[in-house]
């Protein structure tokens, strides 16, 4: 559904919709160590990870990517607001005995200068914010990068997504239900959804938004700052798009456009 109101829009209820035991129960189907691990191998084709590198991995979750890039050598450090999912991470990278370095934080906090090779932002991370916060987290991730570091940025394509959005998706496992409501405001570039959850007959509401941006928006939000696009790739594919091996600021790869 398209919305060209303001009002009436649901707030973002961050615990809620990251409330550790509900989106496992729900997404822990599809997030196999399978889909992970072809993940970090499209990673290290990709971007030729032939070397060790100093990584951040912002909001990293429970360390999927972050755990598995340690194990292949490199330095990495994690940061998400969600301490479940950090107490996650830590778990595994013991088990998997690794070490990363794992930080609870806000990524429109991030205080870092030149000290990583390659910064990750994936699984749809990007776009919890207003505009001017969402490029103050682009700013923060250019300043933390090394003068000849790398940007992967794994975002929706407001352009594709349009043409596949449903008024409700309902997602049933045992009996249990949650049910996306997506609405896209026009006048926002936001995709609010007023998802509930109801399990073991108790109902949950799990409302947030995300800022979907065009590929041409997004370019103009890394260049205020100070990145440009290197690479864009589409579900695993290099998409093609003039102008994209322009080289003097750091480069950032976007995925999944």
């Amino acid at each position: 559904m398209v919305d060209n109101h303001l009002s009436d829009q649901p707030d973002f209820d961050f615990d809620a919709v990251f409330e550790v035991d509900d989106y496992f129960y729900f997404y822990g189907d599809s997030l196999t160590d399978e889909a992970t691990d072809q993940q970090v191998e499209m990673l290290v084709s990709v971007l030729g990870l032939d070397r060790s590198l100093v990584i951040l991995d912002l909001a990293c979750g429970y360390g999927r990517h972050a755990n598995r890039l340690a194990a292949l050598g490199h330095q990495v450090t994690g940061l998400d607001l969600t301490d479940g999912f950090l107490e996650i991470a830590r778990s595994d990278a013991r088990k998997r005995g690794v070490q990363v370095d794992y930080h609870q934080g806000d990524m429109r906090a991030l205080n870092a200068a030149s000290e990583f090779d390659l910064v990750l932002c994936l699984f749809t991370a990007f776009g919890y914010f207003d505009d001017h916060e969402n490029l103050r987290v682009l700013q923060n991730v250019a300043r933390a990068l090394k003068p000849d570091g790398r940007f992967v940025l794994d975002v929706q394509n407001r352009d594709g997504f349009m043409k596949t959005l449903l008024p409700s998706i309902v997602n049933e496992k045992e009996g249990n239900l949650m049910v996306d409501r997506p609405s896209f405001d026009i006048q926002t570039g936001r995709l609010y959804n007023r998802r509930f959850v109801i399990r073991d007959g108790v109902r949950r509401d799990k409302p947030f938004y995300v800022r979907l941006y065009t590929l041409t928006e997004i370019r103009e939000l890394l260049r205020q700052a100070g990145l440009k696009i290197d690479q864009v790739w589409r579900l695993g594919r290099k998409a093609t798009c003039p102008g994209l091996q322009e080289n003097d600021y750091n480069r950032t790869e976007i995925w999944r456009t």
